[in-house]
């Protein structure tokens, strides 16, 4: 097992908790429908893919170390660019901010990284001697 990807896959999902509550409780009055749903969808692949994390280190010792380790690099890559883009232009269109237009750019490199992380888990399993 990977102590690492366990503890912060952990915390990413204790986080994605906190986050759902806070963007049904505290943002709902603040942002539109639309905004909430950009906001929820990050929280949504957060969660899913801190536990693709944890799966990445529950396996890091039965499959290619190397591709299991690069996958959940990758997963953390994608929770950082994907959900903390539509974190970043929430907090900002709540706060009446303009939104750089490069910031939604960064979105789909993050989805790129989680499609990545799931290819290289898939790589890894498949390489293994199983």
């Amino acid at each position: 097992m990977n102590k690492k990807f366990l503890v912060i896959g952990s915390i990413l999902s204790a986080v994605s908790i906190l986050l759902g509550a806070f963007g049904a409780h505290g943002l709902k009055p603040m942002v539109t429908s639309e905004v909430l749903q950009a906001f929820h969808t990050g929280v949504q692949y957060q969660i899913y893919h801190s536990f693709a994390l944890l799966l990445a280190g529950i396996l890091y010792e039965k499959f290619c170390v190397r591709f299991v380790k690069l996958a959940g690099i990758f997963f953390m890559i994608g929770i950082l660019l994907f959900s903390g883009s539509l974190y970043l232009m929430t907090i900002m269109k709540a706060s009446a901010i303009m939104i750089p237009p490069y910031i939604g750019i960064i979105t789909p490199f993050g989805g790129i990284a989680f499609v990545v992380g799931w290819i290289l888990l898939i790589y890894a399993i498949r390489k293994s001697k199983l």
